[in-house]
């Protein structure tokens, strides 16, 4: 998975789109216009073949219940496997999909009720990276500009849990993508020090 990053004149960061390598781009790219997040996610054919936790899972940040449904549904109908259906939690409203090519989302609201019907905009895109130095970790992503939220380090796994991870971190830009994200200027090849598999 890489990160192309753009950087606008006021000196903000955001992420243009996360590259996902997968077996078959051209099913991974029919599911991801499905799902509704085919302007954020760019594809490639993978080299190598991966399955399990690949020590990242992306999260979509969303208005309300509803919405959060309506993306569940969609990927299920598209061919996603739940892994936690949607359901209230103490922090609001969310569920779990494995796509296809085994990337792991997460769509959640902080909403508990619905005010409004459902919409297809997404609020947010967050990448929950599995690493095993949080403090190297969150160094790197905020000296690339990005926003770093509370980390969820010490006996804390990622959903679902992998043995050689010690917690994860969230990472977003500092401001919002555009509706429809603008070629990147630059991107990153760097890699953090000593993240979690692939």
């Amino acid at each position: 998975m890489t990160m192309a990053i753009t950087t606008s004149t006021a000196a903000h960061t955001s992420i243009a789109s996360v590259t996902l390598e997968v077996a078959d781009p051209e099913a991974a790219r029919r599911f991801y216009t499905a799902f509704g997040v085919d302007t954020r996610i760019r594809l490639r054919a993978s080299e190598a073949h991966s399955t399990g936790f690949r020590g990242f899972t992306l999260a979509l940040t969303v208005s309300r219940p509803a919405t959060v449904d309506s993306f569940v549904h969609a990927a299920m109908e598209a061919g996603a496997t739940v892994l936690k259906p949607a359901a209230k939690s103490l922090w609001g409203y969310g569920g779990v999909v494995q796509a296809p090519d085994g990337t792991i989302w997460k769509v959640a609201t902080s909403a508990k009720k619905d005010t409004g019907p459902a919409t297809r905009e997404i609020d947010e895109i967050v990448l929950l990276l599995g690493v095993e130095d949080m403090k190297a970790s969150k160094q790197f992503y905020v000296g690339r500009g990005l926003t770093v939220a509370r980390s969820f380090g010490g006996n804390s796994r990622p959903d679902p849990p992998h043995p050689s991870t010690r917690g994860t971190l969230p990472c977003s830009p500092r401001s919002r993508p555009p509706t429809t994200p603008p070629r990147p200027q630059s991107s990153t090849t760097d890699s953090p020090p000593r993240s979690g598999r692939r």
